[in-house]
């Protein structure tokens, strides 16, 4: 089933033969991503992100080939992980100064995400996918930015004032395409893994 469907994605969706660009993520219940779309204005140069596109990653897989792509759902279909109790805390950004490329929400520390993460990364790993040498930052990405001044970043942060959420447990995570277009990513939910263990 998992076969065909990718054979049926990257035959409708990428061409035959291309390459499947897949992440892993968290999906956020509504009572926590809707509060955070009040935070998407004012912001000069800012795209900011749809509510299907709010989500907490994982890891970011790249562009996979198919063959590849079923071997990681495989190795991501083993992850052992109990169901996570997580909470939003802070706002942030990506980049510095004139490079700046991305405003976020945070997500507080948790022990459990970060070695679902890490799971995902040696997942990735198994299959000959390179390892991610990034430090993980657990966060949902709110908006783009293009040739947003800094000084206008910390205008924003500050109207927004501290951003903090009530507890919620994530049950499961997904393994997502992602397929590029003049309006930003698109994302479609390919698989999911319960998290019972």
């Amino acid at each position: 089933m998992w076969e065909n469907h990718f054979s049926l994605l990257s035959l409708n969706l990428f061409g035959r033969g291309l390459m499947l660009r897949l992440f892993a993520a968290l999906a956020l219940p509504d009572a926590i991503a809707d509060p955070l779309r009040s935070l998407q204005q004012d912001l000069t140069g800012a795209s900011w992100r749809p509510r299907e596109a709010l989500h907490i990653t994982l890891r970011f897989f790249g562009e996979v080939q198919e063959r590849v792509a079923d071997d990681l759902h495989l190795e991501l279909s083993q992850i052992a992980s109990t169901p996570l109790d997580l909470c939003l805390s802070g706002l942030g950004s990506f980049g510095e100064g004139a490079d700046l490329n991305a405003v976020w929400a945070g997500v507080a520390p948790s022990t459990p995400l970060n070695r679902l993460a890490q799971a995902c990364d040696l997942a990735s790993q198994r299959v000959g996918l390179p390892r991610d040498g990034r430090r993980y930052i657990p966060h949902v990405t709110l908006a783009y930015l293009r040739r947003t001044p800094p000084q206008a970043v910390a205008r924003w942060m500050s109207n927004c004032g501290p951003v903090t959420s009530s507890s919620f447990q994530v049950g499961q995570f997904g393994l997502y395409s992602s397929q590029l277009a003049p309006s930003g990513s698109h994302y479609q939910l390919e698989q999911v893994y319960r998290l019972t263990a």
